[in-house]
């Protein structure tokens, strides 16, 4: 007999509605899944059960069934502060910090009729593509728990993966939404920069860092996007939303569900940082890539096969704005201590670099979005690997060694970051496992404004592989 947790966040959401399925009953089911699982996994910091059992019993009774994600749980990425809950951001210097307000992302998904079960797990400040901290157990992949989810939205992934969750939001800033999606069998998506106004880019060193969706399915991905922009399922409640020209109406969910249309796709196996580190394909990941070409043109798809154009300068500035990013955490000599090697490493580079290196640095990756976007812009959608590499062992990462450590993230997910860089939506799509049963995803890149292409994709694919129905261990226990 299925569980709840069996059935997608969609059927969910109808079964609520329905009033088949109380509010409190579905939160009761997922909070008797973290007690028990997440001990071995790690996917959450901190549970908020009773306040989760409060805030249950409110939406049932007072909020409008209206609302886009009404009676869903979800857990808050610890990157992210919410009022009277413990918020680390995976680091000792915040481990007891409990804010006395909410950042936006908390309020829209409450806004949305949604029920926080706490915090998912994330690494130091979100720094690393991996989630290991001194503050908490490492985040463990469900489907080998000797080996992590990525980052930094890995807890999250885990959660989802697990079902210990239907969903989650997190965020990406250079991947980390697109990398745990696809080292956990999810589908994850980054959103073009300015689409969700709660966590945008705009504004943000570089423009890098958007807030989106992690969900077994495409269709549940797009009913947690839609809550993102449009809590009360109408207008997108931000000056600044962009709209995509495909979907005028605004929600997504509509075309993750239709799947419909025939596209041109490009299709890419270098990255822009082949110049600076040796990026080795895994032979499994190449092989799974094959497959997924093979399946795109067998559904009637244009494909053609490109590469980017060099750009030597792309490396070192990346590396720039990732060094800055850790300069205004705040930290000094009394305090240091706490901080991880990696983060004090970041930290002392990203003070070192002088103004003129950081606007140079800018300058350069602006450059860089402009030309990849004219690059593909003959082209629906381009086609890559989610990652040049399975998922990796716990503890793989150097924590001491900066310069090794930042090579060992290039090489794991070399595809990744250029796409934040050029402001572009993207998602990955678990299409296929390794021999040892491990996720293996790719990642297709959309226009400015083409989450609905990329959903649609998303979705004729999926219809294929089922992707939905494949499970780890845990998500039965």
């Amino acid at each position: 007999m299925a569980e709840l947790h069996d059935l997608s966040a969609l059927d969910q959401w109808q079964l609520l509605q329905k009033g088949e399925l109380g509010v409190v009953e579905l939160t009761e089911h997922y909070l008797g899944r973290i007690q028990r699982l997440n001990p071995q996994l790690g996917a959450f910091h901190e549970v908020t059960a009773d306040g989760a059992r409060e805030r249950a019993r409110f939406v049932e009774s007072s909020v409008p069934r209206t609302t886009t994600l009404w009676g869903l749980p979800f857990g808050d990425k610890d990157l992210v502060r919410r009022k009277g809950v413990r918020t680390t951001f995976g680091s000792r210097l915040f481990e007891h910090f409990v804010p006395d307000e909410s950042d936006e992302m908390a309020e829209v998904l409450d806004a949305a009729g949604g029920v926080s079960l706490g915090k998912t797990a994330a690494p130091e400040f979100g720094l690393p593509s991996y989630t290991e901290n001194l503050v908490a157990p490492p985040a463990r992949n469900p489907y080998d728990t000797d080996l992590g989810p990525g980052g930094s939205s890995g807890g999250a992934a885990v959660a989802v993966s697990a079902g210990l969750l239907p969903f989650a939001p997190g965020s990406d800033g250079g991947g980390s939404i697109r990398i745990p999606a696809a080292a956990t069998g999810l589908v994850g998506i980054k959103p073009t920069r300015g689409l969700v106004p709660a966590g945008s880019g705009i504004g943000a060193l570089a423009g890098l860092p958007v807030s989106g969706p992690l969900a077994r399915s495409v269709v549940d991905a797009a009913l947690l996007l839609d809550g993102m922009i449009t809590p009360a399922g109408g207008a997108p409640h931000h000056h600044y939303t962009l709209r995509a020209p495909q979907n005028p109406d605004g929600p997504y969910l509509g075309a993750a569900i239709r799947g419909e249309g025939r596209f041109q796709l490009g299709v890419l196996l270098d990255s822009p940082w082949d110049l600076a580190y040796e990026i080795t394909i895994d032979p499994e990941v190449r092989a799974t890539f094959e497959q997924t070409v093979a399946l795109l043109a067998d559904l009637g798809h244009g494909l053609e096969s490109l590469s980017l154009l060099s750009a030597p300068e792309y490396a070192p500035a990346f590396r720039t704005i990732w060094q800055a990013g850790a300069a205004l955490i705040p930290v000094d000599d009394s305090t240091e201590h706490l901080l991880e090697p990696l983060t004090r490493w970041l930290v002392h580079r990203g003070r070192e670099r002088t103004a003129a290196e950081l606007a140079s640095a800018l300058q350069t990756l602006s450059g860089f979005e402009r030309s990849v976007i004219s690059q593909f812009e003959s082209f629906d959608a381009v086609l890559t690997p989610a990652l040049a590499m399975p998922p990796r062992p716990i503890g793989w990462f150097d924590p001491d060694d900066g310069e090794r450590n930042f090579a060992q993230q290039v090489q794991y997910t070399p595809f990744t970051s250029f796409v934040n860089v050029s402001g572009l939506p993207a998602i990955t799509l678990p299409v296929g496992q390794t021999a040892g049963g491990l996720p293996l995803g790719v990642q297709l890149i959309g226009r400015p404004g083409g989450e609905a292409t990329l959903l649609s994709l998303g979705q004729q694919l999926e219809r294929r592989l089922r992707w939905d129905l494949v499970h780890p261990p845990a998500f039965s226990l």
